[in-house]
Order: structure tokens, then sequence, then C-alpha cells
């Protein structure tokens, strides 16, 4: 099946991106989508319950996580794809190795989305700009475990000029440096990363409620709040004693909502099904608002 990208990345009406993670070690999820057959089930399963895209990672970005192998991620991800790719699912590919990303484009998915926003593997913007794909570009300071400094999270959390600011100036040179390598502007969307380098409910609120401030750069942007240490900090501060799953995933539903009524591109969620109807609500507010 052939996925109108233009269409896609220009679509009118907030979408809904199901989180396929093929881990061990994911904060909410780890281990449960292993085996293949589980994994390719479960995306099937997200679809039916409504997903317009299904993101699949095989390798966690939870504080602390270390790297998976290159030879591990790519088994994983390429068995994903030729899995979900017959059944008319359009994927998103959440990696950062210019090599996971080539195989899973040559594989048939459509979207590269890059949590170091093109800075882990400098490689990686040239292989989308070779593919006729689309690019998430997603700002965060950290780096896994094993990467960089070895020390992830490390003082990557204090913004000088508060974090509204530097997140859209950081991922704004980031998105500069990603065109410099050779990738379209109508390819790009845009991720202010969400708990990436952002722990507390101060760090990640002012990213929510400036949404037309990232939307004002002309640029889709990605909201991905699912069950996020701030939304349980959250619930927390509220008075809640007993913060399930259920508990944090209605409370990323009414988060779609409201990116949805403000124009996101997409929510990122674990719950397909809560924030599907989320989303109608507010794609629906926004058209009556408008």
């Amino acid at each position: 099946m052939t996925i109108d990208l233009k269409a896609l990345h220009d679509a009118g009406h907030t979408l809904v991106m199901g989180v396929l993670n093929i881990t061990e070690d994911s904060f909410s999820d780890g281990g449960l989508w292993l085996d293949p057959r589980a994994a390719a089930d479960h995306g099937r399963a997200m679809m039916a319950a409504g997903a317009d895209i299904i993101d699949i990672g095989a390798e966690s970005t939870r504080p602390g996580a270390k790297r998976v192998s290159e030879e591990d991620e790519l088994t994983r991800i390429t068995g994903a794809v030729e899995a979900l790719i017959p059944a008319g699912a359009t994927l998103s590919i959440d990696t950062t190795r210019a090599s996971v990303a080539a195989a899973a484009l040559d594989g048939g998915a459509q979207i590269i989305n890059d949590v170091s926003g093109g800075t882990l593997d400098t490689e990686l913007p040239h292989v989308v700009a070779d593919h006729d794909c689309l690019y998430i570009v997603q700002h965060w300071r950290g780096w896994l475990a094993g990467s960089k400094t070895g020390a992830p999270d490390a003082d990557t959390s204090h913004y000088e000029h508060g974090v509204l600011q530097d997140v859209h100036d950081e991922l704004m040179r980031q998105v500069d440096a990603v065109l410099a390598a050779g990738v379209a502007p109508e390819r790009i969307i845009i991720d202010p990363g969400l708990g990436f380098s952002k722990p507390g409910i101060a760090h990640n609120l002012p990213l929510l409620a400036g949404l037309d401030r990232f939307r004002a750069t002309g640029y889709p942007v990605l909201i991905g709040q699912s069950r996020k240490r701030f939304v349980t900090a959250i619930l927390d501060k509220a008075g809640f004693t007993d913060i399930t799953m259920d508990a944090r995933d209605d409370a990323t539903a009414a988060f779609s909502a409201l990116c949805a009524e403000h124009g996101a591109w997409a929510v990122r969620v674990h719950d397909v099904a809560r924030s599907r109807a989320a989303v109608a609500v507010g794609n629906t507010w926004r058209e009556y608002a408008n």
C-alpha cells in the first residue's frame, strides 16, 4: 500500500500514534512484546483500536537505559516491519541508528522517529534524505549510557532562559542541521521531547502550554506525553494515593484532547482507544472553535 506522505505530513486533524515497544526494559511495558508474534498482534490490535500510525521501538530510552546491540535492534525492528506492512500499517521507526533506519525504510516503513534529533548518529539524516519518508526531529540533551558521556540525564535539565525558550531554540538548531544534511523541510516533523532531559512538571507543562510556539515554526508537532513521569507527578500532586496504569492513561488521554484542540500533528500514546476518543473530542472542538 502506498502512503501519501504529503497528506500525512499536512494532516488537518490530530493523528494517534500507537507505541509498540519491543524492549526488555521500557518503563511501562518492557518485555510484553518481545516475542515477534506478540509484537505483531499488539500492532494489529492498536490499528483496530484506531491508531493512524504505529511507532516501533526496539531500544528503551528511559533514564539509565543501556544500549541494545545493533544486531538485536535490527532483528526486532525488521521483524515487526515485515509483519505489519502487509497489514496496511503506517509505520514510524523509533531509532537513533542509521543502519536500522535504512533497513526499516527499505522494508516499507514511512517515518523515522529520531529521539536524538539527528545528533546521536549524524549519518541518520543522510539516510532519511536518500529515502522517501518523513523525519521526526526530537529535542533531547541526554544520551543513552555508553553512547556519548556514559552518564545519561546528567546535568541536562537546567534551562537558562526558561524551558520553552531553550527547547525551542535548541530544537530549531537541530532542524537546521537536518536541513543541511539534505532533508527536505516538507518531510520534517518536530517534537519538543516531553520527559527527555525534562524530569518534572515545571519542565513539561510549559512546553504543552506553549504548543502554539512550536506550531508557529511551520512544522507539524508530535507530542509524546503518554505515561511520562510528570503525568504521575501531576496525579500525585492532586492527591491520588493509588496511581494505577489506568489513572495514568486517563490523564494521558486528557492531554491528548488538549493537544488536539491546540493543533498537534499527532499524539504518541500507549493506550490507543482512550486517546482516540479524546483526540476526536479535541479535533471537533478545534473545528467549531475556528
